[in-house]
């Protein structure tokens, strides 16, 4: 059974039609992609799991319908979610967000260990420890933002345009730690515009555009496909 089912499902803002009757499964251990040009509802899937936004259709997490659930719940059910632009608390030091990250854990052995855990993958983390998230660089946010998400332990990572505006040399460490810890066990769905280094790591892929699943197939098989690579590998 896949951890994670969405079946038709729809999303609207207001009179706009957002996702139009999306089909798409993410089986545990996997690294699953989802690519698209902009506004093509990538961000807006990975909101409608997370209830974040109102949906028509079925969406199923660990066999349970979480379709109406709001934010809160589906982190406590296990999916953690690193939103487009990071979104850390900028006047929150690095150790004050991660512990905003634990909301629900209140043994502080258990944040310590999940802490430490953290610097494991970024160590960079560890010496900003008591500096005030939004004063670090780009790269170094967008570190806090994953780490933050680890710190619910949780089943599914959803990540939303993880590389974006960030210098190529950090783009490739971030993937490279999304690596890991889908190495590690992570499962995770990925939203990300740089489809060739979102499909050089995944094992599976979805292609949408305009709402709706064009494309679905292994993510070695989308590398070469001729639509993808015409529309968004080229150059």
């Amino acid at each position: 059974m896949s951890l994670l089912q969405l079946q038709e499902v729809q999303a609207y803002y207001g009179g706009i039609h957002a996702l139009k009757g999306i089909t798409l499964h993410v089986n545990e251990g996997e690294i699953v992609t989802l690519i698209g040009s902009n506004g093509a509802g990538k961000s807006t899937a990975l909101k409608s799991i997370c209830g974040q936004v109102k949906t028509k259709g079925s969406i199923l997490f660990n066999g349970k319908d979480i379709s109406a659930c709001p934010p809160h719940q589906t982190a406590l059910d296990g999916i953690a979610h690193v939103p487009e632009g990071r979104r850390i608390f900028p006047r929150l030091t690095v150790k004050e967000n991660l512990e905003m990250g634990a909301f629900s854990v209140k043994d502080k052995k258990v944040i310590k260990e999940r802490m430490e855990q953290s610097f494991d993958y970024f160590p960079r983390l560890k010496e900003r420890l008591n500096q005030a998230g939004g004063t670090m660089s780009g790269g170094e946010q967008q570190m806090l933002a994953i780490a933050r998400a680890l710190m619910m332990k949780p089943k599914l990572l959803l990540l939303d345009e993880p590389s974006m505006g960030l210098a190529p040399v950090i783009v490739d460490q971030i993937f490279e730690i999304i690596q890991e810890l889908n190495l590690k066990g992570m499962t995770i769905l990925l939203v990300e515009q740089n489809a060739y280094h979102a499909l050089q790591i995944a094992h599976r892929g979805y292609v949408i555009q305009t709402g709706e699943i064009i494309l679905e197939d292994d993510a070695k098989l989308l590398l070469v496909n001729n639509l993808v690579k015409e529309a968004y590998l080229a150059g």
